[in-house]
């Protein structure tokens, strides 16, 4: 369990939103450690397919989730990329591949002197009880923008309809899996970065967490 001087940090929401920018921002400013969840299933996603695997099936996930462990995710390019993104969403839908990245999320979580975690069910199931939530969002037009601009400068070639498409599936995905599905847990702060740069997003993020602090 965590301590009164922990700070546990949970920052959700959809693709694109600008949580994991300001989960790392947050990190940094209060000098915690920071784990972006939604790698851990990108390279549980990469791992079955690296395997020759099929992404719906679950056993071959599942046996690739418990092997996995935080000092994997160093491939960032390729974690972070539009396939990825795809598979993450494919094999977090499979109940045995969440329950098998449990464990290690929570136990980053409740490290002493707390943690930034940033996913889709950070505040609802990791960490139920964290110091401070936000569920951070954005309109899907603005998400896919975001993610299309990210996209193009690294090379992809993606059309912005496309983009937008796959972000309303990925959506649709995790807010309607029956595994922890993506849900704004009711004591989270709703951020809307719709309007927002980064700086303006993460002012707003620090003083959500302040406020959580001083209650």
């Amino acid at each position: 369990m965590s301590t009164p001087a922990d700070l546990i940090i949970a920052v959700d929401g959809p693709a694109a939103s600008g949580k994991g920018t300001i989960a790392l921002r947050l990190a940094q400013y209060y000098g915690l450690p920071h784990l972006d969840t939604g790698l851990l299933y990108r390279a549980v996603g990469l791992g079955v397919l690296d395997r020759g695997g099929e992404l719906g099936d679950a056993a071959l996930a599942e046996r690739v989730a418990r092997a996995l462990r935080p000092s994997d995710l160093t491939d960032i390019p390729r974690l972070t990329d539009r396939g990825a993104g795809e598979a993450a969403s494919r094999v977090a839908g499979h109940p045995g591949v969440r329950a098998d990245l449990l464990d290690l999320q929570t136990r980053f979580a409740r490290q002493p002197g707390g943690a930034v975690l940033d996913g889709r069910d950070i505040g609802t199931v990791i960490a139920p009880d964290a110091s401070a939530k936000l569920f951070v969002t954005a309109s899907p037009e603005v998400r896919a923008r975001r993610r299309w601009l990210q996209l193009t400068a690294r090379g992809e070639t993606i059309a912005f309809d496309d983009m937008l498409a796959d972000i309303l599936k990925r959506d649709a995905r995790d807010a309607g899996r029956g595994a922890a599905p993506m849900v704004q847990a009711d004591d989270a702060a709703l951020l809307d970065t719709t309007d927002m740069d980064i700086e303006a997003a993460f002012d707003a993020a620090r003083r959500i967490v302040e406020t959580s602090r001083a209650r």
